[in-house]
């Protein structure tokens, strides 16, 4: 869908329309935005100039007409590790790197191509993902004190081991309050926002009876200022930029991954269809622009997206007034938001956590018992126990390795002769027997593209059958979708080596890539333009044509129905003026 066809038959109730599930979804984002900033590593007030500014950004310049951007969950494991690693300031950095990486994605119209990663892959790592911001909060719905963050799991675990003794019972209290209501809410109370309900609730029974028991938003990061930070930009050094690089690309491919996720759910959801290369432009532009607000990376918010829609969103303006009632939120109540307890905070990540498992596809995969099990386990376990980058990088290099060895084993090379008792003589496989094989022309069938990872099969099956003995070698490339340098380069080895011993190498039905290949390659003209046909049946006629007749005298094989004359002396001249005059079969 184009930009102006996403306002195509605007009208007033539409805009009404909007205005309701802006504000909706804008109520439901501000904890969000709060929860995802601390479980990143940062203050939680820079998770709400993110869903201002880049849900503004997003619904504005974006490709989905129903998109609701923002800081997400999928986010948080890259930017505490960055956050850790670099600090705030180079994060700032990365993310507008990573909006530059986006734009150049979405101009060079690459945003199908991410949507090729494998769903093990994705499965995988959000899996891992989920399981790192769920244990990520543990020790703030539990009221832990004195545990250090790190960036691995197996580290944060131990904290956790170490410091388990002490347990506060009213961050317990406060904090189970919080998940009771999130979870019950949709059953009870369907149109209030469950996050914000559990919040309020469980924020004024701390404040009541449990306070100074329990650590709160102010007393962790102080009071969250009430208005939108000034205009600036990073400090950027060309050293600092080579340096956030890499964390820019990963940001840029998962901002990528969610936000046309996102937007697949919204078509499904809908029935309509998003511009997955201006999506990438518009995530682009918002995480360029946010970072200089103090902002952190953003994305398509698949949740918050899909309840956009149920809220009845007719339009992007949905999107940009959830953007404004955040911001005026920010500016009324946002003393207030200093008095969340953190305990709070944490059962609205444990559930974002839950819910992005994808435990149910996760399972699925599982059950197939496959190399794609492997894959999403593997890709699952590196996520957790190491980082995203390199469960993603081993994840697709695994995936590659693994297509490249199925599409191996598709490749069949058959030796074959024609079948006498089908109406068109049709060449099967199974006519090919000991006693039954012409010893002049040896045809194959082969089925399946002739690429680098099936190249050696080809050549290898060619060899073993003997067709080292025959004068003349057809093959049947009908069956040929592609063929790559690889390909044509173990089929040139083959022509050179039974041309080199005075063979003649005929093919057949050569569909348009493989032949235009075979063109600028230089193989089409060492073969003979003369010995490329369109049917298998020309071909046959034409190797019979150029047969050793002498070798023909007395033999038994009759593979082709001409066989019976060539093999006589005293009617094999007449055969052979038959088939120079002729030159057609009936074989395919």
């Amino acid at each position: 869908m184009k930009g102006r066809g996403r306002f195509d038959g605007y009208h007033l109730s539409a805009f009404r329309k909007d205005m309701v599930s802006g504000l909706i979804v804008g109520i439901i984002a501000i904890p969000l935005g709060m929860a995802f900033a601390i479980a990143s590593g940062v203050r939680p007030e820079y998770g709400i100039y993110t869903t201002i500014v880049a849900g503004i950004l997003i619904s504005t310049f974006g490709g989905s007409k129903f998109q609701i951007g923002g800081p997400t969950g999928a986010f948080i494991p890259i930017l505490f590790a960055i956050v850790m690693q670099y600090g705030y300031e180079n994060l700032l950095i990365a993310g507008f790197l990573a909006g530059i990486m986006l734009i150049v994605m979405g101009l060079f119209k690459l945003g199908s191509l991410i949507t090729f990663i494998p769903r093990p892959v994705t499965i995988g790592f959000t899996a891992g993902i989920a399981v790192i911001i769920f244990s990520g909060q543990i020790a703030n719905f539990l009221g832990l004190n004195g545990v250090e963050k790190h960036e691995d799991f197996l580290s944060n675990m131990k904290e956790l081991g170490f410091h388990a003794s002490t347990v506060n019972s009213y961050s317990l209290l406060t904090a189970g309050i919080c998940l009771v209501i999130i979870l019950l809410a949709p059953r009870f109370m369907p149109k209030l926002p469950g996050a914000l309900l559990g919040i309020v609730v469980s924020s004024v029974v701390a404040a009541l009876f449990f306070n100074g028991e329990v650590a709160t938003i102010g007393s962790a990061y102080g009071t969250i200022p009430s208005t939108l930070p000034a205009f600036r930009i990073p400090d950027m050094t060309w050293e600092r930029i080579v340096n956030m690089l890499q964390p820019a690309f990963i940001i840029a491919m998962l901002g990528g991954i969610e936000s046309l996720l996102s937007a697949v759910v919204a078509d499904g959801m809908t029935g309509s269809r998003h511009n997955s290369n201006r999506e990438l432009i518009g995530q682009g532009i918002a995480n360029m622009i946010t970072p200089l607000f103090g902002g952190i990376p953003a994305t398509g918010a698949i949740a918050r997206t899909a309840t956009n829609i149920k809220s009845g969103a007719a339009s992007p303006i949905s999107g940009i007034v959830h953007g404004i009632v955040v911001f005026l939120v920010l500016i009324l109540f946002a003393p207030y938001a200093s008095h969340i307890p953190l305990a709070s905070m944490a059962p609205i990540l444990m559930v974002v956590a839950w819910n992005m498992s994808e435990r149910h596809a996760f399972i699925h995969v599982l059950k197939t018992k496959t190399s794609d099990s492997l894959l999403l386990v593997i890709t699952f376990i590196l996520t957790v126990f190491t980082n995203l980058t390199t469960a993603v990088e081993v994840g697709l290099l695994m995936a590659f390795l693994l297509f490249v060895k199925r599409m191996s084993q598709s490749l069949t090379v058959e030796k074959v002769l024609p079948d006498p008792n089908h109406k068109h003589e049709k060449v099967r496989a199974n006519m090919v027997y000991e006693g039954h094989d012409c010893p002049q022309i040896s045809i194959y069938t082969i089925d399946g593209p002739l690429f680098f990872g099936a190249a050696h099969k080809f050549d290898l099956e060619i060899m073993d059958t003997g067709q080292q003995r025959a004068k003349i070698l057809l093959l049947r490339l009908g069956k040929v979708p592609l063929m790559d340098t690889t390909g044509e380069a173990n089929l040139t080895a083959l022509v050179k080596a039974f041309q080199k011993r005075g063979g003649m190498v005929l093919l057949s039905g050569t569909q348009p890539q493989p032949l235009q290949v075979l063109k600028k390659t230089g193989l089409h003209e060492r073969i003979g333009t003369n010995h490329f046909f369109a049917h298998t049946g020309e071909a046959i006629s034409y190797a019979l044509i150029h047969l050793d007749s002498n070798k023909c005298l007395g033999c038994k094989h009759f593979v082709f129905r001409e066989c019976t004359a060539l093999s006589n002396t005293e009617t094999q001249y007449d055969t052979s003026l038959s088939l120079e005059k002729n030159g057609n079969n009936k074989f395919i």
